[in-house]
């Protein structure tokens, strides 16, 4: 049985910084990542990162603003936020599945559907 435990998140002014941290207990996955959902929103991907080689695919509206990696023997995702912007705050939800990177024919952006497992959700807000 695997699950992901989320930590970090709260909230912080526009320009601010944050860290998320996520770890897998149970069977690793290929691939890691987080996605967020905002109030009325769909889920969106906001970066992934596969576990075997450690490439990383991020969504365009957070390239140069955050950045995800790996720790302790992969079995940990971190997920480093700077600049950030009132359009940042949703509930971020780490997900974790048996994707192939795009360069081995997979998707991106991956959809949610293609991720087996949920953390319980960690909220983040920005005020401006």
């Amino acid at each position: 049985q695997v699950q992901l435990v989320e930590s970090g998140g709260g909230s912080v002014q526009a320009g601010g910084s944050l860290r998320l941290s996520c770890v897998e207990s149970g069977f690793g996955s290929s691939c890691m990542g987080w996605f967020r959902q905002a109030p009325g929103k769909e889920r969106e991907v906001v970066a992934v990162i596969y576990t075997g080689g450690g490439s990383t695919y991020y969504a365009d509206s957070v390239k140069g603003r955050f950045s995800i990696s790996l720790a302790n023997t992969k079995n940990t995702v971190n997920l480093e936020m700077h600049s950030l912007k009132p359009e940042d705050t949703a509930m971020y939800y780490c997900a974790a599945g048996p994707l192939l990177p795009p360069l081995y024919g997979g998707n991106w952006p991956p959809a949610p559907s293609d991720f087996n497992y949920w953390g319980q959700g960690i909220q983040v807000t920005v005020s401006s």
